[in-house]
């Protein structure tokens, strides 16, 4: 009876062995955003930002463990040209030295199809939190990384970024590329 109790008991445990999440860091190296919307009429203009920081949590178990927190330095910002990187630094836009860094953090994280995840969240910018929603596509993960691709747009008005409101669009896509890799003595599994 007590090796039948030892096996049942090993037979309900295993599960929730196996459950462990796993927890990323993410490499600023491979780790990048570009902002892109219209001005002039129709003219695209980008921005890119880098030295991205942050964690990625994974339950395959259970989704509701599922995070994504990033914070993105807006000292990084870097436009097409010198005067449009000045101006988005500056306080018509970002304002970096009052506003240094820009924040994500995942509210709740939806399974769509194997690899392919809606994110909820809020977006802090200039301490203004709205929440957004990114469309993820899982790229690549292995024992030793993982790869994320992620979209959005948001209205850059609701962020009180509304300067030249007549001439550049209210619309702002975004496109994350996250690279990370595992914390030490994270389960290091595969989804």
């Amino acid at each position: 009876m007590t090796r039948f109790a030892t096996l049942l008991i090993g037979i309900l445990l295993s599960p929730m062995l196996l459950a462990a999440p796993v927890h990323y860091d993410i490499d600023q190296q491979k780790t990048g955003i570009v902002l892109s919307w219209r001005a002039f009429g129709g003219i695209l203009s980008q921005a890119w930002l880098k030295d991205v920081t942050g964690k990625v949590t994974l339950d395959p178990d259970n989704e509701f463990n599922d995070q994504i927190q990033v914070t993105i330095p807006v000292a990084t910002l870097v436009a097409s040209n010198s005067l449009l990187t000045w101006q988005l630094k500056s306080n018509m836009f970002f304002d970096a030295a009052r506003y240094p860094t820009i924040a994500f953090i995942s509210d709740r994280v939806v399974t769509l199809q194997k690899g392919h995840f809606r994110v909820f969240g809020v977006l802090d910018v200039r301490e203004i939190r709205r929440p957004v929603i990114l469309d993820v596509t899982l790229e690549e993960q292995s024992p030793s990384s993982l790869t994320l691709n992620a979209t959005t747009a948001i209205s850059r008005s609701a962020f009180g970024l509304d300067r030249f409101a007549l001439v550049v669009d209210d619309r702002i896509a975004i496109d994350i590329n996250i690279g990370a890799h595992p914390q030490p003595g994270s389960a290091n599994r595969p989804q």
